[in-house]
């Protein structure tokens, strides 16, 4: 499809999103659930109204066209609220992920000049207070959500009129900044990128055009809850509200399952590690119900209707008969775990891997896998319905173009690359090289454009043999495991391949259950031979994706697990593995020590 002349596109988000507001006046364009778990909902016209009278509270209180306004608070339908209200005032929202510490906010609002901070909670203003009160902060007002902060800006309008409103709206053109998002830096201090109203509009066409049947499909909604300080949720949030898309709002993840089966999505927007969860739970419940090997024979049919499904012929008779009765025990439970309307899903973030895939697939969800990072608009790829290649992550959206360096480091360019890092020009000039952004990560296309992504550039291990390895080949393969929570791989400059892996304490009262195993505690089982024989099996399958020298020769359990709240994991759930190795330098060196295989 050709690219529409740029004076056919709206003029900036706010307008981007009250256009699609007025088509759906009279239709829900979002939910949000009560303290019960009740669902509300939210006409095109009330969403409008709210983002108004917020916005003339916004002028109130001085906000300037241009300012930095802060958001921090989890995914609520207040987020969306207010960040259309920013925008639509011709000002920049700036996300702060609700997990940031008082450092991470000083950094971000003295970085994004951010005078006016709008917080979810009375913890989060404590700490944005402490922040406030140095002298050479710029913070001077801070308005907490739950405290009663929209009602507060709703009043603070009244007399602000409709035209005040309108002449705002529409200062914003393509060409001015629209966010500042700060990378969740799995190294290093953050970095502001700053992404412009074309790159958001210009990108919510192309999805559009490409993902036409998902987010325009009969009753199309989706329960949203990836955090929206990220980046793919802010497009995903921008992308479905200018579609009318239903957004049901989740602000707590332990929510998420529960929240599926009341509000019935057509489409699952999730990252690896909720479909991992969905399956590996289902398989405990089977395996505390005696039924475990019922369970892992339908998987079976799944996954090999799904891989006969991309074969010319197709699924056998047999195997469409077992895949039926695989359907009727297992497969349609897992469905209706799921709403029970689900037909498509997003998976971003990082990879899901091939079996996954196939096993969603094959029960009827088709997961379209898709990458990108912030400096691209957060999303430069995704599969498409129509040709879903499982393993790759897709091909290039609209305005993308992609090459692979000769390093196989992915190259890209186009109208959706980021304008510079906020205040550092020397980190754009080292990103951005002759027009192509250099992304760190290494993959290979296909010949249809097909996308595979190998790793980063930066977290190639090379043995002391002089081996080239790709460490989230293994971890991937190895966080699909039921009772393992997180792993990573080590071996730079060492004879051999090792990891360090965390247990999942969520899951090993179910997995001991199901081994006939009495309770007991991480560090108890990490100790235990049956659990150690069961884990040293799931390396050893692990170790079939690769050749022996990239095997792992040895693994080790820690005694606590990488988290959010612990510092190693960034709140989008990537491993900080700078981090981590500096921190367990002992447990790695412990793999090689005198007599490690």
């Amino acid at each position: 499809m050709s690219q529409p002349a740029r004076a056919d596109y709206a003029p900036n988000i706010a307008a981007l999103i009250a256009e699609s507001w007025r088509r759906h006046a009279d239709a829900v364009v979002m939910r949000y659930a009560d303290s019960e778990d009740r669902w509300h909902d939210v006409t095109g016209a009330e969403a409008q109204a709210r983002v108004t009278a917020v916005a003339k509270g916004l002028i109130a209180r001085g906000v300037e066209p241009g300012q930095s306004v802060g958001l921090m608070a989890r995914t609520r339908i207040e987020w969306s609220i207010l960040d259309v209200a920013i925008w639509t005032v011709g000002a920049l929202p700036v996300p702060i992920y609700d997990t940031s510490s008082s450092a991470q906010i000083d950094w971000i609002t003295s970085d994004a000049e951010i005078s006016l901070l709008v917080v979810e909670t009375a913890a989060h203003a404590e700490l944005a207070r402490t922040v406030a009160g140095d002298s050479e902060s710029p913070v001077r007002d801070i308005l907490v959500i739950d405290e009663g902060a929209l009602d507060d800006l709703r009043d603070a309008g009244v007399g602000i009129p409709d035209s005040v409103v309108e002449q705002r709206a529409a200062l914003a053109t393509l060409d001015s900044p629209a966010t500042i998002i700060y990378t969740s830096g799995t190294t290093g201090r953050p970095k502001g990128v700053t992404l412009t109203h074309f790159n958001f509009v210009r990108h919510t066409y192309g999805i559009q055009d490409e993902l036409h049947d998902v987010l325009f499909g009969e009753g199309a909604s989706t329960v949203l809850f990836l955090t929206l300080a990220h980046s793919l949720a802010r497009l995903v949030e921008v992308a479905l509200l200018a579609s009318g898309t239903v957004i049901g709002y989740c602000p707590d993840a332990k929510k998420l399952v529960p929240y599926f089966a009341s509000f019935k999505p057509t489409l699952i927007l999730a990252v690896p590690r909720v479909f991992e969860k969905v399956y590996n739970s289902a398989e405990q419940k089977a395996a505390a119900g005696g039924k475990v090997k019922i369970f892992r024979w339908a998987a079976k049919q799944s996954i090999d209707f799904s891989r006969a499904l991309a074969t010319p012929t197709g699924p056998s008779l047999a195997l469409k008969a077992r895949h039926a009765v695989a359907d009727r025990l297992v497969l349609s439970k897992i469905r209706e775990v799921l709403g029970g309307r689900a037909r498509h899903a997003i998976s971003g973030s990082a990879p899901l891997g091939e079996r996954l895939g196939h096993f969603y697939n094959g029960l009827g969800l088709q997961v379209l896998e898709g990458y990108g990072l912030t400096e691209v608009t957060a999303a430069s790829h995704v599969n498409r319905t129509r040709l879903s290649k499982i393993g790759s992550v897709g091909a290039a959206l609209p305005g993308f173009e992609v090459r692979i360096a000769d390093d196989g480091e992915i190259l890209m360019r186009g109208d959706m690359l980021f304008a510079g890092y906020h205040h550092n020009a020397e980190a754009t000039a080292e990103a951005i090289v002759d027009g192509w952004f250099h992304t760190g990560d290494i993959g290979h296309q296909d010949d249809e454009g097909y996308l595979y992504i190998t790793g980063r550039k930066k977290e190639i291990i090379v043995t002391a043999g002089g081996k080239n390895v790709a460490p989230a080949v293994l971890e991937d393969r190895l966080r699909s495991y039921a009772l393992i929570s997180q792993c990573v791989v080590v071996g730079d400059g060492k004879p051999f391949i090792g990891a360090l892996l965390t247990l999942d304490a969520e899951a090993l009262p179910a997995w001991l259950s199901g081994k006939g195993l009495p309770a007991m505690t991480v560090a108890e089982a990490a100790a235990h031979p049956v659990v150690r024989e069961h884990l040293e099996k799931a390396v050893a399958r692990a170790n079939r994706a690769v050749s022996r020298a990239e095997s792992i020769r040895r693994w080790e359990i820690l005694a606590d697990d990488f988290t959010v709240d612990n510092g190693y994991l960034t709140p989008s759930l990537k491993l900080k593995r700078g981090q981590v190795l500096r921190d367990f330098a002992d447990d790695v060196e412990a793999l090689y020590t005198e007599g490690a295989q």
